[in-house]
């Protein structure tokens, strides 16, 4: 009689793996989310919990954060060892957690399933696993990180508030944007990032969280978060204090705030025009933020704005990282020029107007609100569709 899957983890994949060098510790099982929601004909239906059923961590350095290398899905002895897979490759398991490596194991033999390409390995026996050291440098190279650089402290840093704080996909996606930090820097390229995530899904919790980490590695002095909303200021400040207690401060009009290490404006408070000492107007931002005064600065909703004329604050900082959030990613078309525009005025709009995928690139991790119903994290809503 075979085992079943719980069995066949308990007795034959758990000792497998421990066997090739993965510590107790470094194996979790985990329940990654809520019941999961389909949306049927208009309707929510709720699914049972949602789980993965292993992923191994190991620490790029000692005393560091483990990073989540493999998922395993465990099936039940009789089966085949790919059958784990089906649930990996309708969920995109594997790049929902930003982890690269998706493996399937029936405890006598496993698969690895390539989600790049839709392909799945022919199978092996549990006494050929992949060993911890082997996955880290295979990671490396995959994720085209410098295997001796400084820059790998930023994934070596653990979280201030513990992993647990952060829902799976928001640890995912700043794993992704620390990732794309290190892969530019040591490109010599400019940073440049773009994170997609529905609304509700918690950008302004990633945003604190992805900035205390950068700095406890030791990557800013500075960082600056622009909204365009003085409500989602206000909201979104006691993600920032409670991560960064004092050290994060609003700035407005009456106050502009230098000494604390984040700050948290509106596009509008910026943006808005006074006088410098000459009589000239200028704008808030460039009375008081003298150019290269910001090491990171994140943009929040930045399909909103279309590049209005706060742009500036990118450009008085190009040196610095610079980090995309959005909801709807989207192409912006240029408007038709005519006679009466002067080249100028053209290349202001062409500059106004520039796609955000064009300055940032495609985003580095996406989570979409079907995902989060999906995950029970999102309330599910009637969805219309088009023909």
């Amino acid at each position: 009689m075979s085992r079943n899957e719980a069995q066949t983890r308990f007795e034959l994949i758990d000792p497998a793996i421990e066997t090739r060098g993965w510590r107790r510790s470094e194996i979790s099982i985990e329940v990654k989310t809520n019941p999961q929601i389909d949306i049927v004909d208009g309707k929510p239906r709720r699914r049972p919990a949602g789980r993965t059923d292993y992923i191994l961590r190991r620490p790029l350095a000692d005393d560091s954060e483990p990073i989540p290398l493999a998922i395993i899905e465990a099936k039940r002895e009789g089966l085949p060892p790919e059958h784990g897979l089906q649930q990996g490759k309708d969920y995109r398991v594997g790049e929902l957690n930003n982890v690269p490596f998706v493996f399937s194991s029936n405890g006598h033999q496993f698969v690895e399933y390539d989600e790049a390409t839709g392909q799945t390995s022919e199978s092996k026996p549990m006494a050929e696993f992949p060993q911890p050291d082997e996955l880290i440098a295979r990671y490396l190279a995959q994720r085209q990180l410098p295997a001796k650089s400084v820059d790998l402290k930023l994934l070596e840093t653990g979280y201030a508030q513990g992993r647990d704080y952060l829902r799976y996909y928001q640890d995912a996606a700043i794993r992704a944007t620390v990732e794309k930090i290190i892969r530019d820097r040591a490109g010599k390229r400019r940073v440049r990032v773009l994170l997609s995530l529905a609304t509700g899904s918690g950008k302004t919790r990633i945003a604190a969280v992805l900035l205390r980490r950068m700095f406890d590695a030791g990557a800013f002095g500075k960082a600056l978060f622009v909204c365009d909303r003085t409500e989602l200021r206000d909201n979104g400040l006691g993600d920032f204090q409670a991560s960064f207690g004092n050290n994060a401060a609003e700035v407005d009009t009456r106050n502009p705030q230098k000494n604390a290490r984040v700050l948290i404006a509106t596009y509008q408070t910026l943006d808005q025009k006074v006088f410098n000492d000459d009589g000239k107007e200028i704008s808030f931002f460039a009375k008081h933020y003298p150019p290269g005064f910001f090491d990171v600065i994140v943009i929040d909703e930045c399909h909103r704005s279309a590049w209005g004329d706060w742009f500036e604050i990118l450009r008085a900082n190009q040196n610095g990282i610079h980090i995309g959030l959005t909801a709807t990613p989207r192409q912006i078309k240029l408007p038709e020029t005519n006679d009466n525009q002067t080249k100028q005025e053209i290349d202001q709009d062409r500059q106004r107007l520039a796609d955000n995928l064009e300055y940032f690139g495609e985003p580095v991790y996406e989570y979409t609100y079907l995902q989060g119903v999906r995950d029970g994290y999102l309330a599910p809503a009637e969805i219309e569709t088009w023909d």
